[in-house]
């Protein structure tokens, strides 16, 4: 049997480093777990290219802006399966990134940051390139969802229980667009792969399970 690939994708201001303790909850799996480190590039099509063009028997999973490019590769192409908590909507919830928008202009990284991932997120964890931020955020501000692709694999979209009402309506918004799956998450919030990886890998584990050949 094929091992399965899982692709864990991180967002703004933060590297894949952010990812060390869902890795270690998935280490024992038996998974090929790949944590790529983003460009930032500012570009949708250049950062879906980056990621890799051969999907085939991958689960990606994604939070925040991992979890936007996560909705975009979904809409591109064929997943194994996909765990996307919090991903950016654009029109559907109108006003859902003001906070982390009033943060940036207001502290640069460090308050985009803390707008965006509470207050476990720290200066160490931003990329060095000092402008990765502002193109990262420009892009998903842009970023409107899409169709999911024909055959598409299981799709669950996550959200903490002690995010705030908008990224819950975000959710289910994504539910009636796209058909998606929604989980909640109990005693987590946005940066669930940090402060709560029990609860996110919980939900990876499931979709991996419904992927693999029966």
């Amino acid at each position: 049997m094929a091992t399965t690939r899982v692709l864990l994708v991180h967002g703004a201001a933060t590297t894949a480093g952010v990812w060390d303790r869902v890795r270690g909850l998935l280490r024992d799996d038996g998974l090929d777990v790949v944590a790529p480190d983003r460009a930032s590039g500012g570009d949708l099509g250049g950062e879906l290219t980056a990621l890799g063009g051969d999907t085939d028997g991958t689960v990606v999973v994604g939070v925040s802006g991992g979890a936007t490019l996560g909705l975009a590769l979904a809409s591109d192409r064929v997943l194994a399966g996909a765990v996307l908590h919090e991903p950016a909507v654009g029109s559907l919830v109108p006003g859902l990134l003001d906070h982390v928008v009033a943060g940036f202009t207001s502290g640069g990284v460090p308050g985009f940051g803390a707008a965006l991932y509470g207050p476990s997120w720290t200066p160490a964890m931003a990329p060095a390139d000092p402008d990765a931020v502002a193109r990262d955020l420009a892009m998903f501000r842009r970023f409107e969802p899409t169709p999911l692709h024909p055959g598409q694999g299981r799709v669950i979209v996550t959200v903490g229980e002690l995010s705030p009402p908008a990224r819950h309506r975000a959710a289910w918004a994504l539910h009636d667009l796209l058909g998606v799956e929604v989980r909640v998450l109990p005693g987590a919030g946005h940066f669930v792969q940090h402060d709560d990886p029990e609860a996110l890998v919980a939900v990876v584990r499931s979709v991996v399970r419904s992927a693999q050949p029966r």
